[in-house]
């Protein structure tokens, strides 16, 4: 099991609704068809209202136009990351659209039981306001073991809260996949 994840991040605001990971508007497309499930990732965060967001250079998307997946692998956000719905179609977007982990102070609960439970996205929680610190592009890396994020581009390192099972019920698929695994369903 890779124990790092490495990438660029995204930073945003807080209170990041899930309207705004993944609006109304394009909850139509199938689940299973691949092509129209490429279009979750093409529109993940693109609810964002800019103000909110709190990104430099002039307010960069998630996913660039004409694009299906992000170049930001890792999201940094404020409290309250997934409030709103309980939809499952946002976290499930952010996967789709290449993210890894999101690093967040805090998470509406039910986002993160979906995060987790559908295996989609690796929910971390930091005690420290890394959107006020981490830039948008910074590199980042991860290590899950450690329970730290460094920040290649500054050279600061920050400790995250551990995940205890989580890694591995998301890196196995979901909860159900990861029962499966390690032989927790009965017959």
């Amino acid at each position: 099991m890779d124990s790092i994840i490495q990438g660029k991040a995204y930073v945003l605001g807080k209170n990041i609704d899930t309207d705004q990971i993944i609006p109304a508007e394009h909850l139509v497309y199938s689940l299973s068809d691949p092509e129209e499930v490429k279009l979750y990732g093409k529109y993940a965060l693109s609810g964002v209202p800019t103000a909110e967001a709190g990104l430099p250079e002039g307010n960069r998307p998630f996913v660039e136009d004409g694009k299906f997946e992000s170049e930001y692998s890792i999201i940094i956000a404020g409290p309250n990351f997934g409030c709103g719905s309980s939809r499952e179609h946002a976290p499930f977007s952010l996967q789709v659209a290449g993210a890894k982990a999101i690093v967040a102070e805090s998470y509406a609960r039910i986002f993160y039981r979906n995060c987790v439970d559908g295996g989609f996205v690796i929910p971390y929680e930091t005690a420290e306001a890394l959107n006020k610190t981490v830039l948008t592009g910074d590199e980042l890396k991860i290590d899950v073991e450690n329970n730290t994020i460094a920040n290649l581009t500054q050279e600061k390192t920050y400790t995250l809260k551990p995940l205890g099972d989580v890694y591995n019920i998301v890196m196995a698929g979901g909860i159900f996949a990861y029962a499966k695994k390690e032989n927790l369903m009965g017959s």
